[in-house]
């Protein structure tokens, strides 16, 4: 494994974003199994929230389905780099207010500055243009 992947593997086991990750895969009745650099792959998550194919606490990634596409693990893999550099979990409000600035610039995640710097099309993400540059007042 490349020694960027094991230092985010390390940071996010010692920011406690990765136990986090791993407790919820726990509650959410999810089985793990090791992913690519150093990422953990939790399938089969139970509940509905939040709203996403897939999603990444520390170093696990979290879906409700039974696979992953290579684009989507590629683009959790970013997220995982992003809680490491936002020392664990100053990620969630981070994310949360990223996510409210997007929904109110455009009512969509494209504008999301996490979900940009994932890159918005490995994640499935749309580009949605701002409220104002749509013509009108339709949110389209």
């Amino acid at each position: 494994m490349d020694r960027r992947f094991r230092f985010r593997r390390v940071a996010n086991y010692i920011n406690l974003a990765t136990p986090l990750g791993l407790l919820i895969s726990i509650i959410g009745g999810a089985s793990r199994r090791p992913g690519p650099n150093g990422l953990i792959l939790a399938f089969g998550y139970r509940y509905r929230f939040p709203i996403a194919g897939a999603f990444t606490v520390g170093n696990v990634v979290l879906t409700r389905s039974d696979s992953l596409s290579d684009r989507l693990i590629l683009h959790e893999g970013r997220h995982a780099t992003q809680w490491a550099w936002c020392v664990g979990l100053p990620m969630l409000p981070l994310y949360l207010l990223a996510m409210l600035v997007s929904v109110m610039l455009c009512g969509h995640q494209a504008f999301n500055v996490f979900e940009r710097l994932a890159n918005l099309e490995d994640g499935g993400y749309p580009r949605v243009p701002l409220w104002w540059k749509r013509g009108g007042c339709s949110r389209g």
